[in-house]
């Protein structure tokens, strides 16, 4: 349940508020990316195109990809940006609320990528219009990775970009001002709130069962059918 799209929000929103935490320190900032990324890792094997068996060593090797490579991309931004000394203390608070997405997106890229790097080598299965197999295609494989990467990145925006800009403006409130034990569920609610926009735009940028032209794709499976297109199962 905790990695089927259904769980991300309510699994999710307490790692977001985490990685939006204010005054990072590099511990807490690896702990949050790893945290994220793992989990992120579970959701893609979960959801990706499972005709082809997955070994337990694939997995493992594509989850140490995964979340090396984002808690190194995380924790480089935030050093740069800490090092950026013709920043006032504010404009450096304010990037390093920031910081967050770039690293996320571009982590949730490699995590995607390594999670379901099987299926680029052994390729996925492509239907006809009347659902009958007409072959394993390495090509679909890439496109259904390329589509699932996008909303990845799609799908971190609003979640990590909204909240700062509107804390930003809630923490001037007379309200939060003078009760500052508030600001953490306030920021919570507002990423719960956040991620329930963000979930379903993402995932609705692709059908999950995506059409391609034949022509586009291997010459034998082109051969393999008369249909004009085939469809294959992206994942989520």
């Amino acid at each position: 349940m905790p990695f089927r799209m259904s769980g991300y929000i309510p699994f999710g929103t307490p790692i977001v508020v985490g990685l939006l935490l204010p005054n990072q320190t590099l511990a807490s900032t690896i702990f949050w990316q790893w945290l994220n990324q793992s989990h992120n890792a579970c959701v893609n094997y979960a959801n990706r195109n499972a005709t082809k068996p997955s070994p337990v060593s694939k997995f493992i090797q594509g989850y140490l990809g995964a979340v090396i490579s984002a808690v190194s991309i995380a924790v480089g931004l935030n050093v740069l940006v800490q090092k950026a000394n013709k920043f006032t203390p504010a404009t450096r608070l304010l990037i390093q609320r920031f910081v967050p997405f770039p690293a996320v997106a571009s982590a949730n890229i490699c995590n995607v990528v390594l999670m379901r790097y099987g299926e680029l080598e052994e390729g996925i299965d492509v239907l006809d219009s009347d659902g009958n197999l007409v072959g394993s295609s390495k090509i679909a494989a890439r496109h259904a990775l390329l589509e699932t990467a996008l909303t990845r990145v799609v799908l971190p925006m609003p979640i990590l970009v909204l909240p700062p800009i509107i804390m930003s403006v809630l923490e001037k409130t007379a309200l939060l001002q003078a009760r500052p034990r508030l600001l953490l569920p306030v920021q919570s609610l507002v990423c719960l709130a956040a991620f329930g926009l963000a979930l379903p735009l993402a995932i609705s940028l692709f059908p999950q069962m995506s059409e391609i032209e034949t022509s586009q794709l291997e010459p034998e499976i082109a051969r393999a059918t008369s249909s004009r297109t085939v469809v294959y199962n992206k994942g989520l």
